[in-house]
């Protein structure tokens, strides 16, 4: 017998979504909720429809699966290493929370596998600390990357001032002579020149394995530039949409529509409720 995928099976319409949440499964033992399946599909979608799936090229939803071992399942690309994080780290709303001493993912991605010109790097943090999200090597002088709690770099050697907040926050690099950081919802230009980018493994939570960061993380992406607008709107309603899948006494998704699903979701996440 020849089993053949039928797109909408299960809400799942795109094949990438769908071989994401097999694996998820797999790695979890159990399926995932209609709903959490759903809120991937309709993020992987809506990345292909805003010209930026392409772009990403290391990924992971640490969010929505049942487990840590399903959360560190790639999106897209190479699976991190997991370095010291237990199943206690991990919540399904929240994201994967580091202890400032040992735990730390690498990436496996190499700060120098994209251009020097064409570079992203992103994460959602439903927690912010201190120091590093991600980081290539924060102890050479020049060319690496840095996305901290405090101080920013894309292939530049002087680092950038920004106190970051909890929510979407990522840079990407498309020209020499400037780069653009994302948070809080708002977009800002720092003029700092490119250079050649360090041949340093991409880190989380700790980008020299010596420094480690408290942040929570559900979210991070690396690749190629990108609009960073159009990828906070995605994550922000992925995020807000598995946040309506863990609340109790919503209706399942099946019979929501995703835009009022996704409201409904952002009012819960920033701690309100409706009556």
């Amino acid at each position: 017998m020849t089993l053949r995928w039928v797109p909408g099976w299960n809400g799942l319409t795109d094949p990438d979504a769908v071989s994401y949440v097999a694996a998820v499964e797999a790695a979890d033992g159990q399926d995932l909720e209609f709903g959490v399946a759903r809120a991937i599909n309709d993020f992987v979608v809506g990345c292909k429809n805003d010209g930026i799936w392409d772009a990403i090229k290391a990924s992971c939803i640490l969010a929505g699966a049942r487990t840590l071992a399903g959360a560190l399942v790639p999106l897209v690309g190479t699976a991190p290493t997991n370095f010291n994080f237990v199943s206690g780290d991990y919540n399904r709303e929240t994201g994967l929370v580091g202890d400032g001493s040992t735990k730390y993912l690498d990436s496996n991605r190499n700060n120098n596998d994209d251009p020097q010109n064409s570079n992203h790097n992103a994460v959602y943090a439903t927690t912010v600390g201190s120091l590093a999200f991600m980081g290539s090597d924060v102890g050479a002088t020049s060319g690496t990357n840095l996305l901290g709690s405090g101080l920013h770099r894309s292939r530049s050697a002087t680092p950038t001032a920004y106190t970051s907040v909890a929510g979407f926050i990522g840079i990407t690099r498309n020209n020499s002579s400037n780069y653009s950081l994302r948070n809080n919802q708002s977009s800002t230009t720092i003029n700092t020149a490119s250079q050649a980018p360090t041949s340093t493994s991409l880190k989380l939570y700790s980008p020299d394995a010596v420094n480690f960061a408290t942040h929570r993380i559900a979210f991070y992406s690396i690749g190629e530039s990108l609009d960073l607008e159009k990828l906070d709107t995605r994550v922000t309603r992925l995020m807000n949409l598995i946040t309506y899948t863990q609340t109790a006494g919503l209706p399942d998704l099946s019979v929501m529509d995703m835009d009022a699903a996704a409201y409904i979701g952002g009012a819960y996440r920033a701690g309100g409720t409706l009556s």
